[in-house]
């Protein structure tokens, strides 16, 4: 079991940055990948970058260039970095932790931190 904590969303302006946060109740290091989704008003839940325990960063086609995952695992945080934010960027981030066991892969998901992005 793993708790996360968002923090971080907000109201900006198009063109401009916001970072979240997200901390694990415990090491990150253990944790097979951390990511961030993302879902908008009445749109299905979608990846939005993803960093493996391995190093391994990927991104959805929409954010890259824009969009930088980091995390650090002394601080069992993860972040999402957003700059030169859209309008279709508006949604509430999710932050999520899987493990794998074997065949099966376990997900945990924070509570959810709105952003939303005006024009």
């Amino acid at each position: 079991q793993v708790q996360l904590a968002e923090s971080g969303g907000g109201l900006v302006q198009a063109g401009g940055s916001l970072g979240l946060s997200c901390t694990a109740s415990r090491s990150i290091v253990l944790i097979n990948a951390m990511a961030w989704y993302r879902q908008a008003p009445g749109k299905q839940r979608e990846l939005v970058a993803i960093s493996t325990s391995g190093g391994t960063t990927s991104y959805a086609e929409s954010v890259k260039g824009r969009f930088t995952i980091t995390r650090d695992s002394a601080k069992n945080t993860v972040y999402l970095q957003m700059n030169s934010l859209k309008p279709e960027d508006t949604a509430v981030y999710y932050c999520n932790a899987k493990q794998w066991v074997g065949n099966s892969e376990y997900d945990y998901w924070g509570q959810g931190t709105q952003v939303i992005v005006s024009s």
